[in-house]
């Protein structure tokens, strides 16, 4: 066969060969995970069906196309259930395959683990592969994001920080540092910390860093604190943006958290402590004291609801027709 290809000089996806000449992944396998890796990262926060539909694929050969994802190592799915009970679904696609703790690592942003010194290999060597390690500097670094697409842009109600696995990761590896456990870390500020990650969702411009939303996840759990969700923070920080766009989203979102930030709840007003006072109800003398204006304690209350309905005394039908002929005189 005669064969000619030009290299294209912009809107490209690099696409490895090993992926390409797959043995087990069929055709509409290849073309999902080729069609998520070439998106932008204010495109990928949606379910990964959502992305078969853009592709107009059935729905049975979506689901074998996710099997063989799954059975392969190229996609990963991990479903938790927040403080109030609702059941959330995370969703990681990568180009190389992943073992179950390489993908946990990347989905909680840690720098995948690699041998402590790796000396540089001679002229003419090889160096061995690392599939689970970051991706040369000369590829698309936004096309092989380390953290995983969510399936809540809001990510509302999200569960305090996942536990990471323990031991750093290589020395040379990019990357911000593993975050220490801090005994005094509340939900809030995980939580906080999670939305403020997911704002470059809605907006590219405030695409923020891990450092930088640490840094900010403070002030931005003040607002749960004070009774707000996180998706009315979420929506505080991404409505109303500049028409001529963010310059620095670090300074804008910090200056949002301080000028918007919404006054306390006011305490309930608590009822005035009352003395005991006597019953009314039958029996002998005895005492409780009332929340409000009762005069029965909650024994003959509860008593008097449970006793049956007095029967009314039926009256004789000459004495009704008597009663009535009185009324008409």
């Amino acid at each position: 066969m005669l064969r000619h290809a030009i290299a294209p000089l912009r809107r490209f996806t690099k696409v490895s060969h090993d992926l390409v000449r797959h043995p087990r992944l069929n055709s509409d396998a290849k073309l999902l995970l080729i069609h998520i890796q070439g998106l932008p990262d204010h495109k990928v926060g949606k379910p990964l069906g959502e992305h078969a539909t853009d592709l107009g694929m059935k729905p049975r050969a979506y689901q074998k196309a996710k099997q063989l994802l799954l059975e392969c190592g190229y996609f990963h799915e991990w479903q938790w259930q927040d403080r109030r009970g609702r059941w959330n679904t995370d969703q990681l696609c990568s180009n190389v395959t992943l073992t179950r703790e390489e993908a946990s690592r990347v989905r909680h942003g840690v720098p995948p683990e690699g041998p402590p010194s790796v000396p540089e290999p001679a002229v003419g060597g090889t160096a061995p592969r690392n599939l689970g390690g970051p991706p040369p500097v000369e590829e698309d670094q936004e096309k092989n994001a380390p953290h995983p697409p969510p399936q809540y842009p809001y990510a509302a109600d999200a569960p305090e920080v996942p536990e990471r696995p323990d031991g750093p990761g290589t020395s040379g590896a990019s990357g911000p540092p593993e975050r220490p456990e801090d005994p005094g870390a509340t939900a809030e500020v995980a939580q906080a910390e999670r939305v403020l990650l997911s704002l470059r969702h809605t907006h590219p411009g405030l695409l923020l860093g891990v450092r930088e939303a640490r840094g900010l996840a403070d002030a931005a759990a003040e607002w749960l604190r004070r009774g707000l969700t996180a998706k009315d923070l979420h929506r505080a920080l991404t409505q109303g943006l500049p028409a001529d766009g963010v310059r620095s989203a670090v300074g804008f979102v910090r200056h949002r958290l301080v000028a918007k930030l919404p006054a306390p709840p006011e305490p309930s007003p608590s009822l005035p402590a009352r003395g005991p006072v006597a019953c009314a109800g039958p029996g002998d003398e005895h005492y409780f004291r009332p929340l409000g204006d009762e005069t029965h304690c909650g024994r003959c209350r509860t008593a008097a609801a449970a006793a049956p309905p007095a029967r009314r005394r039926a009256i004789p039908w000459r004495a009704l027709v008597e009663q009535e002929a009185a009324a008409r005189a």
